[in-house]
């Protein structure tokens, strides 16, 4: 069978086959079975009803922190009418063909699974009422259920799920397209508040991440590659290596020399990653860097701003005739912008386990998407992908960098070295920050026209990233579809690439986590030279009568200007935008409003700013991603860690270097994130409309830089055009 992402028909279809084909089976935890699942009886993929009706359903998708290990089994508990606290949530392996997508990335989740979880649920409950029906001899019409229990009405009978599983475990599988699903006045899982059903287990400290993951007889490794990524193995002094107490084996991975797949290096093993690890003091390499040495930081700014001033390679968009609406404006603003590269800084350092039989492997890993990683396993191993079982792990932070695979693809390729013997491989916190994917850096001139009553009129923006033949790295595109170019009669999004040795990947909120801060920073600036402020600008663009604007491609999605409007009114409420000029000298609040991954944030930032320093004493932020949200206390705990992290990546110092192909920062002393005395209160609000659910891990964050420096602009006069904030930028 291919591993491919299922349609909803055959998604349900397969999960409903436990009776008949496919036999539901978890994931032990780190391959010790679960005890009070031997005697279940599988109702579907994700249902199993125990002897004592209690209820085990397993959580499809990689658990990063954005609650999708509880709140996809919410759906399906609240469909099969079972009560919460009856449930007990197990992780599945990874297999798509069973499960469908698996993958934890762009705030998918939850669009992509509001329905088929919601018919998984009432597909095992259907198949259970089935199932009562036949043994008491009644139409399955005449059936009720509540809280995991049958009920027959008219006889007055009822009996506990768990006496009708066997039945219903051989029952033909219901269309989905025939099931009723609750209305969701009916809900009564569905939000609420409900704790992360790991919290328990993680606070106890129990092993449930990948670096936690213990095999028998297991060996620990650690991987020496180049530090200017993409370095060639020449030799180094092995034999010494292999010579010290402790060390199992050493031996040279060749890699394509592509970060992407794998890259050369060289591997040590021991009993301990202790001893590994020291015994990488002592080894001395030769690489060859010839293809990527030179590249720095000073070296990026420079051939940017050349790339700026020569003028673009390509349009991206092109909307009206841009020239002549600058050239007729009243007024012309234009400004040069800059973000620098980023790291993810995950506190779990990438990791993997596996165990090489020869003809198969098993891996253990933190992945944010199985199904690339079994690619690119299968391909490195020459393996079968059917022969590549790979569990799940929770995830010490992912946001973004987890969808990688060259974690494990490096362990897979070690363990192949030592069939029969399962070996974790784990980077250490300096190899977690020169071996990312990074945000890329980007380089923008933005310019704009102002009629004679302030209105914005014309919009271009060049922007310089990386990328090669014409096509940027990853992540670092800009959208068409951007406020305000789609709002705009005229407007100009133009392009030109310069070259990398750096890997990039996708930080959370691709794209948008960087164009956030330029284009609310510029507007700010537009706004202020039209006599307006931000809000007010971005009102009239969007004006009073809701309209739908189609999305710049299959991937991006249309945008509402009446949901746009609602959060922004909204936040403006929260924050008492309007008694902002009353504030002390010194401090100032900033607007900033971004529409990305399906989601609607405007985010107001108060700031208060004291010689070079900057404190956030308060966030509002409201948000508009649909008609219901699943778990409202996971849901205000994505939007304040969304805050929390745009913040830090302004004000904590945050910014990868080069020189000369390596990158500089190698720990969270040169790379810091947001402390926990720095995090202000922050006030969150949703604003329901008529839209199907989308996912929360990404959107609350693109607006937050933005409001931030323009309420340091506020406060100070001051504007901020490149990060992270310095202090000569405020004295």
């Amino acid at each position: 069978m291919a591993r491919t992402s299922l349609s909803r028909r055959g998604f349900i279809a397969a999960s409903l086959l436990a009776g008949g084909g496919v036999a539901f089976e978890f994931a032990l935890p780190l391959g010790r079975a679960s005890a009070q699942g031997m005697d279940a009886t599988p109702i579907t993929a994700f249902v199993r009803i125990l002897p004592d009706n209690r209820v085990v359903i397993g959580g499809k998708n990689a658990e990063i922190g954005q609650g999708a290990k509880t709140m996809l089994p919410m759906l399906i508990a609240e469909e099969l009418d079972v009560a919460w606290d009856n449930v007990t949530v197990e992780q599945t392996d990874a297999d798509a063909t069973i499960y469908g997508a698996q993958s934890a990335g762009g705030s998918r989740t939850t669009g992509r699974e509001w329905l088929p979880m919601r018919q998984a649920g009432a597909a095992a409950r259907a198949m259970l009422l089935a199932a009562a029906a036949q043994e008491w001899g009644v139409p399955v019409s005449t059936l009720t259920s509540t809280q995991g229990r049958v009920l027959h009405e008219a006889s007055g009978r009822a009996a506990p799920y768990a006496t009708f599983a066997a039945g219903a475990a051989s029952q033909t599988a219901p269309d989905p397209v025939r099931l009723t699903l609750k209305d969701p006045s009916a809900f009564r899982i569905v939000g609420t508040r409900v704790m992360g059903v790991d919290t328990p287990a993680i606070t106890q400290g129990k092993p449930l991440f990948g670096i936690d993951v213990d095999r028998p007889g297991m060996l620990h490794a650690v991987l020496e590659t180049c530090p200017a990524v993409g370095g060639r193995f020449v030799s180094a002094n092995l034999d010494e290596i292999r010579a010290m107490p402790g060390i199992e084996h050493v031996f040279v991975i060749e890699g394509d020399g592509q970060a992407e797949s794998l890259l050369d290096g060289v591997a040590i093993l021991s009993k301990s990653w202790w001893s590994a690890d020291q015994a990488r003091l002592a080894l001395q390499v030769e690489w060859d860097t010839r293809a990527v040495e030179g590249y720095s930081t000073q070296g990026y700014a420079k051939c940017a701003g050349e790339a700026l001033d020569r003028g673009p390679e390509k349009t991206v968009l092109d909307k009206g005739d841009v020239a002549t609406a600058l050239e007729g404006a009243r007024q012309r603003v234009t400004a040069r912008y800059a973000v620098p590269i980023l790291a993810h800084g995950t506190l779990e350092p990438q990791n993997t386990t596996a165990l090489f039989t020869g003809d198969a492997i098993e891996i253990w890993s933190p992945t944010q998407n199985p199904e690339s990683g079994r690619a690119l396993v299968a391909a490195a191993l020459g393996l079968e992908k059917e022969a590549i079982r790979i569990h799940f792990t929770r995830i010490g932070g992912g946001f973004g960098r987890r969808l990688m695979g060259d974690y494990m693809v490096q362990a897979a390729a070690i363990a192949a070295k030592v069939p029969g013997v399962p070996v974790k491989l784990l980077y250490s916190r300096q190899d977690e920050f020169r071996r990312d994917f990074f945000r890329a850096g980007a380089w923008h001139e933005l310019e704009a026209g102002i009629d004679a009553a302030g209105r914005l009129t014309a919009f271009r923006d060049h922007y310089v990233t990386f990328g090669v033949d014409a096509e940027p790295s990853r992540g670092a595109e800009v959208a068409a579809g951007i406020v305000p170019a789609n709002l705009l009669a005229h407007a100009r999004i133009e392009q030109s690439l310069i070259a990398t040795n750096l890997p990039t990947g996708w930080l959370r909120a691709p794209r948008s986590n960087s164009l956030g801060f330029v284009l609310l920073s510029f507007l700010d600036e537009v706004a202020q030279a039209g006599g307006r402020d931000l809000p007010a600008l971005l009102l009239e663009l969007l004006g009073e009568e809701a309209r739908t604007i189609p999305g710049s491609g299959p991937r991006e999605a249309d945008f509402q200007t009446g949901r746009a409007r609602g959060v922004i009114e909204k936040v403006l409420a929260m924050a008492d935008w309007a008694g902002r000029d009353g504030l002390e000298s010194g401090r100032g609040k900033g607007f900033g409003f971004y529409f990305s991954h399906a989601g609607y944030f405007a985010v107001v930032v108060e700031a208060q700013v004291t010689g070079g320093e900057v404190q956030v004493p308060r966030v509002w932020a409201a948000g508009d991603v649909g008609s219901q949200i699943v778990n409202p206390l996971n849901a205000e705990q994505q939007v304040r860690g969304a805050v929390i992290e745009g913040l830090g990546q302004a004000l904590a110092g945050q910014e990868i270097t080069q020189a000369d192909g390596a990158v500089e920062q190698a720990n969270f002393d040169t790379h810091p994130f947001m402390r926990m005395d720095a995090v202000p209160e922050i006030e969150v609000a949703f604003v329901p409309s008529d839209n199907g659910p989308t996912g929360l891990g990404e959107p609350a964050l693109p607006p937050v830089v933005g409001a931030l420096v323009n309420a340091v602009f506020a406060a100070t006069g001051r504007r901020i055009r490149k990060l992270p904030l310095r202090e000569e930028d405020l004295v």
